[in-house]
């Protein structure tokens, strides 16, 4: 959105965007720096993380080591760095940290800092399994049907294969596909937390769906995952599947607090059947896809809290774009690092 001299109306605003818990994520930091530079604001990108050997910190104009999410201190540190680098505006990005930031809400607002975040309970059924199985089931959603660990073991005519996986798991850590009655008695107690389920095949997509300020579902992009490593997609292609689409919208508009980005994942199934499988209220690891084929989810966000109401085509992103990444790397010179910052490599 432009005016009629043709310069957007944020021209010179200011605003900081924090982003917690950066990791690798250094292609999410460049499309929020870029997206603040093709708006004009006057801005710039501060990065958290608990390692100051994070890769997406050194990509960032400024950065603080925080401690763990789980540390009784983490959100009054978060808050704490959004104070000494007037930012306000943050982008929560492991699944880890969702609950207790969107459970502090009202702790960032009180201070002007917006949390571009779900609410309490979209992040508490999305942290486990079973909750958002239950969401799927109450919702009307097709989802792969659960089945009692320990009647599974005593059932002498269950059929295999079946997953399991831990109800708090992520990036598939955990995850098993169990063959035989063998597999399920050794994983079933090695996997902490486990739950079981049917065993579904077909095509595996991710959803990139955004929702705006207002809880309105805006742009939903599938993205077809060609291969995986460390449970993230190494490579994808977007697929204009109206079905899958409008599936998107229906699961998101279901979610009792949903807000900003947020990923979920299904399966179609060589029956042309629908399965979904989780819900993650956060940009997902293979999101940059979505941003080359014209799904500007860091500009929008932006605009919404600067005022604004962009207007966002429904479809209006490319199809069949593939995303083949490989691995990349960034240097620092760590006595330089040390000198700047007081701080040791851990």
């Amino acid at each position: 959105m432009t005016n009629v001299e043709g310069t957007s109306p944020y021209h010179g605003r200011q605003l900081t965007v924090l982003l917690t818990s950066v990791g690798r994520r250094v292609s999410l930091l460049r499309h929020f720096r870029e997206a603040l530079r093709d708006l004009g604001v006057r801005g710039r990108v501060v990065a958290l993380d608990l390692k100051e050997s994070a890769p997406a910190l050194y990509e960032a104009d400024a950065f603080e080591l925080v401690p763990r999410v789980d540390a009784p201190d983490y959100v009054a540190r978060v808050i704490d760095a959004c104070q000494r680098h007037n930012a306000t505006f943050v982008v929560p990005l492991i699944d880890t940290e969702l609950r207790v930031l969107s459970e502090s809400h009202a702790l960032f607002r009180a201070q002007g800092i917006e949390l571009c975040l779900s609410g309490p309970k979209t992040t508490a059924l999305s942290a486990d399994k079973r909750l958002t199985a239950d969401f799927f089931e109450s919702a009307g959603i097709p989802t792969p049907r659960l089945l009692d660990i320990e009647e599974s073991l005593g059932d002498p005519s269950l059929s295999f294969p079946l997953f399991l996986k831990p109800a708090d798991g992520s990036c598939s850590q955990g995850a098993h596909l169990i063959r035989s009655r063998s597999d399920l008695e050794y994983f079933s107690h090695s996997v902490k937390n486990a739950m079981l389920q049917e065993h579904v095949t077909g095509n595996e997509y991710t959803l990139d769906v955004l929702v705006d300020f207002q809880g309105r579902v805006r742009q939903v992009v599938p993205r077809l995952r060609l291969e995986t490593r460390a449970g993230e997609v190494s490579k994808g292609v977007t697929v204009k599947d109206y079905e899958i689409m409008a599936a998107g919208r229906r699961v998101a508009e279901a979610l009792p607090d949903a807000r900003g980005c947020i990923t979920i994942q299904c399966f179609k199934t060589p029956s042309g059947e629908l399965k979904f499988i989780e819900i993650n209220p956060r940009f997902g690891g293979g999101y940059p896809l979505s941003w080359a084929a014209g799904a500007q989810f860091p500009r929008w966000l932006i605009e919404w809290h600067l005022g604004g109401d962009p207007e966002i085509a429904w479809d209006g992103w490319k199809e069949d774009l593939a995303m083949l990444r490989y691995d990349d790397a960034v240097y620092v010179d760590w006595t330089e690092q040390r000198k700047k910052e007081g701080r040791v490599l851990p």
